[in-house]
């Protein structure tokens, strides 16, 4: 694993979240992650749901690279985006399953520094996952399965880094960590589309550290 991947994985081992941010449309992705950097998450996940998201992540991974943040693409199904991403500054790649393209994504991914999140629900595409190459395996949709399940994953994988996705709220975002999540995504219950739209940055500060309380984490990043 190169310098950047393992930055990556320290980051999400350390902070133990992550932000999935969803929305038509960012005006300010640099308020965004300095919004959501001082409320605690430092680890950002950008979607090509978002139109407009190479600039979005060159934008963003600049203001990173003044501070400890780090900058992901999400929501990646080709390698033409893997490699559209990376070359915009992503530092991992995150896909919502594993499509025909995996492992293209995985290798652009890969050449280019970049960690990998391959998504996956059941045992059988955690094992496809890890065989193609995934520093984390992201299971989706974990409202689906809830807590336990991980649990349940821990036992034939347990050196496998699991993050579930999907559903994971203040009230049981402690447990999947507790169940042996590496870390917890935040999605839209920290930020939610209308207040990236309004430019409501200190709802989503507070979002963040709220939710950033409920894993137990104290520490903040006051570098917005």
């Amino acid at each position: 694993m190169n310098d950047t991947a393992t930055a990556v994985l320290d980051a999400l081992a350390q902070d133990r979240v992550l932000s999935i941010v969803r929305a038509p449309r960012i005006d300010d992705v640099v308020a965004l992650t300095g919004a959501l950097s001082a409320g605690g998450i430092r680890v950002l996940e950008l979607t090509f749901t978002t139109p407009g998201l190479t600039g979005l992540l060159r934008d963003a991974a600049e203001a990173a690279s003044r501070t400890d943040g780090v900058v992901g693409a999400g929501t990646v199904t080709s390698a033409d985006q893997a490699r559209a991403a990376v070359e915009a500054g992503a530092q991992f790649i995150v896909t919502p399953g594993l499509g025909p393209d995996a492992g293209g994504i995985v290798e652009v991914a890969h050449r280019a520094g970049a960690a990998v999140v391959l998504g996956a629900l059941t045992p059988s595409e955690l094992l496809t996952a890890v065989g193609l190459g995934a520093d984390v395996v992201k299971i989706f949709p974990a409202r689906a399965v809830g807590p336990t399940y991980f649990s349940d994953l821990r036992g034939p994988f347990p050196d496998v880094p699991l993050v579930p996705s999907g559903g994971v709220n203040n009230d049981n975002a402690a447990a999947f960590l507790a169940a042996g999540a590496l870390a917890v995504t935040a999605g839209t219950s920290v930020v939610t589309p209308s207040d990236v739209a309004e430019a409501r940055w200190s709802d989503i500060r507070k979002n963040a550290a709220a939710f950033c309380a409920a894993l137990g984490n104290s520490t903040t990043h006051d570098n917005a």
